[in-house]
């Protein structure tokens, strides 16, 4: 067996785009030598760093796998002449396959016969397919922009430079536009002596250790997380951990060395996360915190060079960052000489999105909506604190957006709402506003686990305004078209509400965030709103990536059954709903009572325009039990269900299975007699209400629908 090393020099590559095309040369390579060139092999290796994208290919055969392709050719009528001879049509194909003519066959497709030549392709040696294959392979790669350089019209992301390409020993030798593949590699630019020769595939990556490249972008992560961590431990802290930030230095950098820096303290006086934000948007430094969470007046760079030059680094770094400081320092003083509430107004020149008018219409819109929830979730405080409650919910709501305005936020728009909650804190207002504004914006499960209460109705209020807002005006997600990021906040709300424990439901507050559109009455809008919940729903209980809601997905069945409940009930009863109807299909009873209840279902498919039950019109004993054992099982069910005991209401209409089989046994439905008729499908549609106020049980499936095969009943 044998192995194949495919580099790819350029010049440097940007860091965002080399995690992908390290995952697609992968992808390309697969595709291309297993699938189109049928050459099987044992596994692949990428790498990627500024410099290169490379992949070694290990378990070649010798020869590519033989094949045997199908060509459809003419229909059978034209191919062949009565008497089973060739015609003129049928020759030509043969000859053009370049077979003979015994290695036609006939085979049926869509309605027709048609003539096929069975074509036998020898595999060919796979050192001579290599040179075609590494050129499909280079110029499959895409990127979000690529270029063309030279008079060349090969188009990459940056201009390539070298090639070396390697079957074990043997070059493989082509030629992609004027640049000829070899088994030359470069070092680090300025670490390394100039060009060295590969000697085969398995010396490639320590070969690159030695001129200063660690090529695995995986190892560079681990070497700068180990590094930064015997710097700080000095220092007598932790490194701010940013996954996407580390990503981002590692295909930054071929041979990374950390560095510690340091600034003066008094930059220490600006909002940390402002500090965090320059030194890791503008400079992708990691920030050092002291072992009670406080940032300290430290920094970590990720060089490209070695220790000798650790003082000239540093010295640069220091010098740029606190340029950098500076300019962040202006803009948050010049932001805090005019208070958070007179930047309000300012807010009506800015529009929020053509068609919703402006972000002081969006504001005021927030107000009303916070205002309506943070009445329902205080409603039972002693009163004082419920008034103030929602005075802290209206107050955050008004000021929630007037940071958009300002100058740090313009020149750092990730700080939206955080820097709202510091310059609130300045003007005077309460933690609980300063607070709920910087938390406004929170997306993930683990922020929204922590928010706050005031926090969350500010959240609520802003996503579902958002909802409402752009459906509206007709702009929805579709397909997976999402520009405003419908759907995350979606899910943000869901999220909230089922942490929260809140009991509001989902259809009350659309409806009043839709009264702000004059649209509350609206029923078309509301329900393509509530069904989108609906669906988002669906899509989290039922999928094994998200575990939001629940620590394993739900039974399809068990979702489609109470999914309508969703919008119209606080959704931790909804959940409890669900729980309870999963716990009802391990019950011993619930396949006999399923059969019964859907017969129910089943006869009253058509049925219309019922009136009340009339026991004075029976006329078998089994109405009268059944009418009797509903009555009961009806008013304990219901019992149950106005304390939300799901599981009580649910076993408490398990007595009604003999009474329906019964019934459906002795009597008639469809009577002659349309009043006597009316009177009995009366009475099922009663008992099929009553347990359609738990579930939709015509959407369960029985246990044995999970059996491979149906239960015997006994002998063969």
């Amino acid at each position: 067996m044998s192995a194949l090393l495919l580099e790819i020099g350029a010049e440097e590559i940007p860091a965002r785009f080399l995690h992908a095309a390290v995952s697609d040369l992968g992808l390309s390579a697969a595709r291309n030598i297993e699938l189109e060139y049928k050459i099987p092999f044992s596994g692949i290796t990428t790498f990627g760093t500024p410099r290169r994208l490379a992949l070694i290919v290990e378990g070649l055969p010798e020869r590519q796998e033989d094949r045997v392709k199908e060509v459809f050719g003419p229909p059978k009528k034209i191919a062949y002449n009565e008497d089973g001879t060739l015609t003129k049509a049928g020759l030509k194909f043969a000859a053009a396959a370049g077979i003979g003519t015994d290695k036609l066959i006939i085979k049926k497709k869509d309605k027709g016969e048609y003539v096929v030549a069975v074509i036998e392709e020898k595999g060919a040696p796979v050192g001579d397919i290599l040179p075609e294959v590494l050129k499909k392979i280079i110029l499959s790669l895409s990127f979000p922009k690529s270029m063309r350089w030279g008079d060349g019209s090969l188009r990459f992301v940056r201009p390539i430079r070298w090639i070396a390409a390697l079957l074990d020993k043997e070059v493989i030798h082509f030629d992609m536009d004027g640049i000829k593949s070899g088994n030359l590699t470069y070092g680090h630019r300025f670490l390394s002596q100039g060009a060295v020769r590969i000697e085969d595939p398995g010396s490639y990556v320590k070969l690159l250790r030695e001129n200063f490249v660690i090529v695995d972008g995986d190892e560079r992560k681990e070497i700068i997380k180990k590094q930064m961590s015997e710097l700080v431990r000095g220092e007598g802290g932790t490194f701010v951990e940013d996954s996407g930030l580390l990503s981002t230095v590692a295909y930054l950098v071929e041979y990374p060395h950390a560095v510690m820096g340091s600034f003066d303290e008094k930059y220490l006086s600006l909002p940390p996360e402002l500090l965090t934000v320059v030194m890791k948007g503008h400079q992708k430094y990691f920030s050092v915190r002291d072992n009670s969470g406080n940032l300290k007046n430290r920094f970590i760079l990720i060089s490209n060079t070695k220790a000798e030059n650790d003082d000239t680094v540093r010295k640069g770094a220091e010098r740029v960052i606190r340029a950098r400081f500076e300019d962040a320092r202006f803009y948050y003083e010049e932001d805090l000489k005019k208070p958070l509430s007179e930047r309000v107004e300012e807010l009506k020149r800015v529009t929020f999105y053509e068609g919703l008018g402006s972000l002081y219409d969006k504001t005021m819109r927030i107000v009303r909506l916070s205002e309506f929830i943070a009445d329902k979730v205080f409603a039972n405080e002693i009163p004082g604190d419920k008034e103030r409650h929602v005075e802290t919910a209206r107050r955050a709501a008004l000021l929630s957006k007037a940071d958009l305005i300002t100058g740090v936020v313009r020149e750092f728009p990730e700080l939206q709402g955080i820097m709202g909650g510091y310059y609130a804190g300045g003007d005077g207002d309460t933690a609980s506003v300063c607070k709920a504004i910087g938390e406004q914006y929170f997306y993930s499960h683990q922020d929204i686990f922590d928010i706050s209460k005031q926090g969350a109705i500010l959240s609520l209020s802003d996503k579902m305004d958002t909802i409402a807002a752009f459906f509206s005006i007709g702009l929805k997600p579709t397909g997976s078209q999402d520009p405003f990021a419908l759907r995350r906040n979606a899910l943000a709300i869901i999220t909230m509400l089922v942490e929260k424990k809140y009991g509001l439901t989902i259809k009350e507050i659309l409806e009043a965030a839709l009264s702000s559109f004059g649209k509350a009455d609206s029923g078309t809008l509301k329900d393509e709103i509530l069904e989108f919940f609906e669906t988002r729903l669906e899509f989290l209980l039922s999928s094994e990536e998200f575990r939001i809601l629940r620590d394993k997905p739900l039974a399809k069945d068990v979702i489609d059954s109470t999914i309508h409940f969703s919008t119209e009930t606080p959704l931790n009863d909804f959940l409890r709903r669900m729980d309870s109807v999963t716990a009802f299909k391990r019950e011993d009873g619930y396949a006999d009572f399923l059969t019964a209840i859907k017969r129910v279902r089943n006869i009253l498919v058509h049925a219309k325009g019922l009136p009340p039950v009339n026991a004075s019109l029976f006329r078998d004993d089994a109405e009268s039990a059944l009418f009797g054992a509903f009555g009961k099982a009806g008013a304990d069910s219901g019992e149950f269900l106005s304390r939300q005991d799901y599981d009580g209401a649910l076993k408490a209409l398990l007595p009604l299975t003999s009474p329906i089989n019964a019934f459906f046994d002795a009597v008639m439905v469809m009577d002659k007699d349309p009043e006597i008729k009316a009177n009995r499908l009366a009475l099922l549609y009663a008992i099929w209400q009553a347990a359609s106020e738990i579930a939709d049980f015509s959407k369960l499936t029985s246990p044995q629908a999970f059996l491979p095969f149906p239960p015997s009943a006994g002998g063969c």
